[in-house]
């Protein structure tokens, strides 16, 4: 692969302008010279390593909780090799971008340590642990010049990009109320266990910085307006959990791996927001990790003066138009989409695309950064600074469930 490292530009090549950006031939190029390496190997992990390489490019290692674990995922991802810790793989040298799925307190530190040996870096959300340290991500990033991205990874559906063209064109008049939910019921007993719910390394928001992220950030995109103030409330709605050591998320009840001892918790199962944009637009969005029957479920609703919109992003493949006259179902097909959705729609129509061909446009069009010189080129990419202003909200529900008043977001 020594050629190949040559043709592809590095961190510190792109940052500086240098390398052979357009070698490999520009944005539409397969990825093959890029070197990856994947730091954490549970579900979103594993995600991320599919995701590169479909995108055809190498992987070069993973890490995992242990030198003996990394081994064996390694073989199961189809990397090069494991590493013997994650502190290793983002500094080494024959890695090009580093994916950071760990558990949330390793982010931010894994992020610098990446940062300053001129790495491209993807790291999970939340960003960090707190706004403070999510922001100097952000400067550090900046300073380093790399692509940093982060995965909100729902942005990447064909129809969510359909709704926000059709939001942009005034397609559906001035936007009036904006409301929805993400509601998940892996975490509904007390027998549910994750390392997410300990606040030490998961942080002190667990719900709302977990998947109510994703929802606002969503509804963000969309619209193309921001959350200014929240009024929220946070319920822990199971008191206390049987420990189930390392388990992996949305395992369910019975995995093995714990002491079975019980814990009390102290992070939110469920949070309620009300909120108002910056242009005055009033909403709501509900949040749970405990409500049984509904694996995934994040949908927004955009009501404007002609139209309201609604997407569900477990039926993807449609965007709900309503007007008071006639309400209508947008199927998922290329050559009825604007352009900036079409792009996405990678398989003819009727043909269901999911949530890892999701991710996997969000990995492809950050690598497409990568090769374009920085994540302003690829419109819609997600980046650090996407991350500390879910660290903004989140930080503001939190006073809010602290103080029960409205709380301005930064």
């Amino acid at each position: 692969m020594e050629g190949a490292t040559e043709a592809f530009p590095s961190a510190r090549d792109t940052a500086t302008g240098s390398g052979a950006a357009g070698a490999a031939g520009g944005p539409a190029a397969d990825h093959a010279a890029l070197r990856i390496a994947v730091a954490g190997t549970g579900f979103i992990g594993a995600v991320h390593a599919h995701a590169a390489r479909r995108a055809g490019a190498r992987l070069v290692g993973v890490a995992a909780s242990s030198a003996s674990s990394a081994r064996e995922a390694a073989q199961a991802l189809g990397a090069d090799r494991g590493f013997a810790d994650a502190e290793s793989l983002v500094t080494a040298p024959d890695v090009d971008v580093v994916h950071i799925c760990t558990p949330n307190h390793l982010h931010a530190p894994l992020a610098h340590a990446a940062l300053a040996a001129g790495k491209h870096v993807i790291c999970e959300k939340p960003l960090a642990v707190d706004r403070d340290q999510a922001a100097e991500l952000v400067r550090a990033a900046d300073a380093a010049g790399v692509v940093a991205a982060v995965p909100f990874a729902y942005r990447f559906y064909p129809l969510v990009r359909e709704a926000r063209a059709r939001v942009a064109a005034g397609a559906i008049g001035s936007v009036r109320l904006i409301h929805g939910c993400y509601l998940q019921d892996w975490l509904a007993t007390e027998d549910d266990d994750n390392w997410r719910v300990d606040p030490a390394r998961g942080g002190p928001s667990r719900a709302f910085a977990d998947i109510g992220s994703h929802w606002c950030d969503l509804v963000e995109f969309v619209t193309g307006d921001r959350l200014a103030a929240v009024c929220a409330e946070a319920v822990t709605a199971v008191p206390e959990r049987v420990s189930a050591g390392d388990s992996h998320a949305f395992e369910g009840p019975g995995r093995t791996g714990g002491d079975g001892t019980r814990r009390a918790v102290t992070t939110e199962d469920i949070v309620v927001v009300l909120f108002r944009t910056r242009q005055g637009v009033a909403g709501s969005v509900v949040v749970s990790q405990v409500s049984p029957g509904r694996k995934n479920r994040l949908q927004f609703e955009i009501a404007g003066a002609d139209a309201t919109l609604s997407f569900d992003q477990e039926q993807p493949e449609s965007l709900w138009v309503g007007r008071r006259e006639v309400a209508e179902v947008v199927a998922r097909d290329p050559a009825h989409l604007a352009a900036e959705a079409a792009r996405y729609a990678v398989l003819p129509p009727g043909h269901p695309q999911g949530y890892q061909g999701c991710f996997d446009a969000f990995v492809a069009d950050a690598y497409e950064a990568i090769g374009a010189g920085g994540a302003a080129a690829v419109d819609g990419l997600p980046t650090f600074a996407d991350g500390a202003r879910a660290a903004d909200i989140t930080a503001a529900v939190l006073r809010s469930t602290g103080t029960n008043r409205w709380e301005d977001v930064p």
